[in-house]
């Protein structure tokens, strides 16, 4: 099977296209194995590339763990750039399809390469039903939520997969690592959740490091980082544009006034391609 690696600020994936080979079998173990840093080829999950009847693409995205994504910011970025650079679409404008829903993105080239990409998001989804949350309001904002004996606000969004968003003073390592864990698995959160704790630096201007359902920490979230974006300005914190710093690099995000759409816009980078050995 061949393969490419990709990331986008830092959230890394293992590719497979397949337009050019059979959709793999067992995706979820081989999710797990390729993913692996110390015995796989590394990287925060698997993302297979494939046709679709409605889109210029398909995107299947597996976590570190086999489990399904709806949806990945970072990852849907680097589809594009794959399709682009790879001769599978050569356009500006691209339309791709990740769990039922077509997203538009829009590309910049650098030497006939892909760069950038500027992703609609679509609206965020504040039903707490459609969430999913059991938490109260719709939308869920600043509600106390309990994990290790402390009352964290949190406010919940869907971008197409669950997020939950903590304004910290300090997004320190206890936070993310004994506290991101519980959030995950918390029973307000019937399908798991993806969490967000973000510091907030100025009106337009915010850091975030994220606990990722299914994989742990990662250097980015794309997803986590339009919900963060939504919460800001639902919490009356932020602008609707913003730039958020995380560890992987910097995303550029508005949640515009006029469609209610989030548009994130950040880099897409192709790092290495090679065979893995499927027995």
């Amino acid at each position: 099977m061949q393969f490419t690696k990709m990331h986008g600020a830092g959230n890394d994936y293992v590719y497979v296209d397949c337009f050019a080979q059979p959709t793999p079998d067992d995706v979820e173990q081989l999710a797990r194995q390729v993913a692996d840093r110390h015995l796989g080829v590394g990287g925060d999950g698997l993302i297979l590339i494939c046709p679709s009847e409605q889109a210029d693409a398909e995107m299947r995205m597996y976590n570190a763990d086999g489990s399904y994504s709806e949806m990945c910011g970072n990852g849907i970025r680097c589809v594009a750039k794959y399709l682009y650079d790879h001769d599978i679409a050569k356009k500006d404008k691209l339309a791709i399809e990740s769990a039922g829903k077509v997203l538009t993105l829009e590309v910049s080239t650098t030497a006939g390469k892909v760069d950038r990409v500027r992703v609609d998001m679509g609206e965020p989804v504040l039903d707490a039903a459609h969430i999913p949350t059991l938490l109260p309001g719709d939308p869920v904002v600043a509600v106390p939520v309990n994990a290790l004996g402390t009352l964290f606000r949190v406010t919940s969004v869907s971008m197409g997969n669950p997020h939950c968003v903590l304004f910290v003073d300090h997004a320190s390592d206890e936070l993310v690592f004994r506290v991101g864990p519980i959030l995950e698995r918390h029973e307000a959160f019937p399908n798991r959740v993806n969490v967000e704790f973000v510091e907030q630096l100025a009106p337009d201007r915010l850091r975030q490091r994220t606990w990722e359902r299914g994989s742990g920490e990662t250097l980015a979230c794309g997803t986590g980082a339009s919900a963060v974006c939504v919460a800001g300005v639902l919490t009356g914190r932020t602008n609707r544009k913003v730039t958020i710093e995380l560890l992987g690099g910097e995303l550029e995000l508005e949640w515009n006034e006029t469609d209610n759409h989030v548009y994130m816009t950040g880099p897409a980078e192709e790092v290495f391609s090679g065979e893995w050995n499927i027995s």
